[in-house]
């Protein structure tokens, strides 16, 4: 396995937190310099443990670094990118952790040019309901998937520096385009997250909302988990993968539209098939 002198992580939030607390103690990395927007983070990522350094800009977060992690909102990447051109070079493994990857595979290749070949992107398909360095943890990404992005411009030497590295923290690597990765994410995460929030907004606009919480109980917990997420992040990705989104979306309204017509109907024979062709495909789901 290779293993890394220095990583230079930009954004020491859950997700870069996480991976750098996995990497060293993997043996993977031997040192992680970071540096986050908020100065109060990256200072928390330090007491942590999470970094060895504190930088006071990404640039100089990646000077002698050989593996740079970019692990901000999607929407900078552009920005992040522009910043650190100069350090993404053949002897240097550059991922990010973003949700989406049509977006950020783009901005590689405009702010990054010629280099955009040793950028690998990443997306761990992983989390929590909190975000922040202080609940980063070593073992978030073991047991999980994480997709790989290249486009036919990445260096493959890099791609198979970057699945080990997966590897090596206990991920199952798989690998595709950016394009076939927006459209399966908008389907099985984006639109849950659209489809909770949109839940739960349901139910504030009720004046009964606090009555009706105070009886929910394990169906409503398990189902309104990810409303929890955090709002800039979500924001971010929904209108990176929009299109994606919007199309799934229409395929639910369909989908709902069904079961208003069972129980408009007073249908009992549709409304039980549709719910045990759900049924079905859940309990035969394995993750």
């Amino acid at each position: 396995m290779k293993t890394y002198n220095q990583m230079g992580l930009i954004g020491c939030g859950l997700m870069g937190g996480s991976l750098a607390l996995a990497l060293k103690q993997a043996r993977v990395v031997k040192s992680v310099v970071g540096y986050s927007k908020s100065p109060s983070t990256t200072a928390r990522a330090k007491a942590k443990g999470v970094i060895d350094l504190e930088a006071k800009s990404a640039m100089q977060a990646c000077a002698g670094s050989d593996l740079i992690v970019v692990a901000v909102p999607v929407s900078a990447t552009g920005a992040t990118f522009k910043s650190i051109r100069q350090f993404v070079q053949s002897n240097v493994l550059t991922l990010d952790v973003g949700s989406t990857k049509q977006d950020v595979v783009r901005n590689a290749e405009k702010f990054l040019g010629w280099n955009a070949q040793y950028f690998v992107p990443a997306h761990p398909i992983t989390g929590k309901e909190v975000s922040g360095v202080d609940h980063a943890e070593a073992g978030l990404y073991r047991g999980s998937n994480v997709v790989l992005t290249p486009t036919p411009a990445t260096d493959l030497d890099k791609v198979q520096d970057a699945q080990a590295l997966w590897a090596a923290v206990g991920a199952r690597v798989h690998v595709m385009s950016p394009s076939e990765h927006d459209a399966i994410m908008a389907g099985v995460s984006h639109l849950p997250h659209l489809v909770a929030f949109a839940f739960m907004n349901g139910l504030l606009s009720q004046s009964d909302y606090s009555a009706m919480v105070k009886l929910a109980g394990p169906g409503f917990r398990d189902f309104t988990r990810i409303a929890a997420g955090d709002p800039v992040l979500w924001r971010d990705v929904m209108l990176a993968n929009r299109t994606e989104v919007m199309g799934q979306l229409r395929q639910l309204v369909l989908s709902m539209q069904a079961f208003q017509k069972a129980l408009h109907d007073q249908d009992g024979d549709a409304l039980e098939q549709l719910i045990k062709k759900a049924s079905k495909a859940r309990n035969e789901w394995r993750s």
